[in-house]
């Protein structure tokens, strides 16, 4: 199966998202680790565009080909990036969740971006106000959402695999 975990910055998707690949074994793949690599590598002359978000898509069809379970943790904001889930999902013949985390109380939203700790050595931590400007889409289809502002990440997570079921 492949799980995607959506939402904004400092909503608590990595958090959640790493307790869940502990707790089930899956394969973790971080949009954020992949890009600070290619970053890191520096073969880019211009602007990571969504070549982090390629190679994470390439990371998941070949390990759900395997038969694993993928847990994909980013923002992915848009639309086109959703489809690709799907579309990879769909390839493999492999069911897709869709799980979206938001933080409801805004003051509690700003504190966590402004006081988190950057874990991927070369990343850049993103500011309040790169957050308040983030292009996020709404969503066409109805992805599980989970309010970090009310859920702690192990409640989140045992709903999550409330909602998985025997699935995963």
């Amino acid at each position: 199966m492949l799980i995607v975990f959506s939402g904004l910055p400092g909503t608590g998707k990595t958090t959640i998202a790493r307790e869940l690949a502990s707790r089930t074994g899956a394969t973790y793949v971080r949009i954020d680790s992949i890009e600070q690599a290619i970053r890191n590598a520096q073969v880019l002359a211009g602007d990571i565009g969504k070549a982090g978000y390629d190679v994470a898509n390439a990371l998941a069809q070949a390990n759900l080909g395997l038969g694993r379970t993928v847990i994909v943790d980013g923002v992915n904001p848009v639309a086109e990036s959703r489809q690709a889930w799907r579309k990879i999902a769909d390839q493999q013949g492999r069911p897709l969740v869709d799980i979206e985390i938001v933080c409801s109380d805004l003051a509690e939203h700003r504190r966590r971006v402004e006081s988190r700790v950057v874990d991927v050595p070369g990343l850049r931590a993103v500011t309040w106000q790169s957050v308040l400007d983030h292009d996020y889409e709404a969503w066409n289809s109805q992805p599980l959402r989970l309010d970090s502002a009310v859920l702690v990440p192990e409640t989140a997570v045992a709903l999550i695999l409330e909602h998985l079921g025997t699935q995963v």
